[in-house]
């Protein structure tokens, strides 16, 4: 056990939430920044709410974020915050970059300002890859990418990899594939696709609109992420590190497994829609984790189909027997 505290934006979200029960249980005192807004979303985060400590802040506001840091004075800083869905970066750009990219400086500033000796990690993504020709990606492949998020994505590495170099700050960026949950938001297609197939096993919807069927993503398991963001944090030489599964899968596969897994033929039900293909979509992402595995011992051991097994049983349960339509 720990007496450290640490400090997660963007801490009522699905990566959030799990790495802050991981925390408590070793012994951390847990801080969670979220923005003030009418109603704050805590369901997340409703079962430890009692353990954690909720401050107020926002990327955009770099005084709030001193004072933050000033006040909680964590040992560790996970910026978990992000304008997180690549479909929303193209209708928000200019959003998305202020809290991706720009929130980052901010947070890293306010980090050296205060106490430089704070170890920080930063959500990189797999977008940042976007047209690739390399596979499977890893910490040494060019980034290329492919959609405001992806852009936004890589400033926020990128002046990470600058504080580290310029001011020998202790700070991390793990560039994550795909990773879920039943945690996930509805406006993800992991989660569409998962309560959809639920849903229509109980007779509550009867079809599955969806984009590009063929692009295919390295899906893993949230929970065992959000641990290789803290032992990235653990080492003594700051590193950045890919955590994937090593597998691709497509859309298609995963659609296919979550009706098999309410015994569907999911061809009866999808719809391919246009209006949910993407400006400039990635094909094909799939990540080398072997750096990590050797590194730090990590490694991803839920691959995608039980992922998908987990999120659609998930959602039968949240449905219940008493929605049968």
């Amino acid at each position: 056990m720990t007496n450290k505290r640490a400090l997660i934006t963007g801490i009522t979200g699905q990566d959030g939430s799990y790495l802050a029960e991981l925390l408590l249980s070793k012994g951390y005192e847990v801080f969670g920044m979220s923005r003030r807004t009418s109603t704050i979303r805590l369901e997340r985060i409703a079962h430890i709410q009692s353990k954690i400590n909720i401050v107020t802040g926002d990327l955009l506001d770099q005084g709030v974020l001193v004072n933050i840091m000033r006040n909680v004075r964590p040992h560790e800083v996970y910026n978990l915050a992000a304008q997180s869905h690549v479909k929303t970066s193209w209708e928000q750009p200019v959003f998305t970059g202020e809290i991706n990219g720009l929130g980052v400086a901010r947070l890293l500033e306010a980090i050296r300002m205060v106490d430089p000796e704070t170890r920080f990690y930063q959500a990189s993504s797999s977008e940042m890859f976007g047209n690739v020709t390399t596979f499977p990606q890893n910490e040494e492949t060019p980034f290329h990418p492919r959609s405001p998020y992806g852009v936004s994505k890589v400033y926020a590495h990128w002046i990470t990899v600058n504080f580290r170099e310029s001011y020998g700050m202790y700070a991390v960026s793990g560039i994550c594939y795909n990773h879920e949950s039943p945690r996930r938001g509805n406006e993800f297609v992991t989660k569409k696709i998962a309560r959809s197939a639920a849903r229509i096993k109980k007779g509550l919807d009867h079809e599955l609109r969806l984009g590009n069927l063929d692009a295919a993503r390295d899906w893993g398991y949230t929970p065992e992420y959000v641990k290789g963001m803290w032992m990235m944090l653990q080492q003594e030489t700051p590193k950045d590190y890919v955590m994937a599964t090593g597998q691709a899968t497509t859309v298609a596969d995963f659609t296919r497994w979550a009706f098999e897994a309410v015994d569907l033929d999911f061809r009866a039900y999808v719809v391919q829609d246009p209006r949910f293909l993407r400006p400039g979509d990635t094909a094909k992402l799939v990540g080398d984790p072997q750096k990590a595995k050797q590194e730090l011992g990590w490694e991803a051991r839920v691959k995608a189909k039980q992922l998908v097994e987990i999120m659609v049983a998930a959602e039968m349960d949240a449905l219940g027997d008493g929605l049968v339509g």
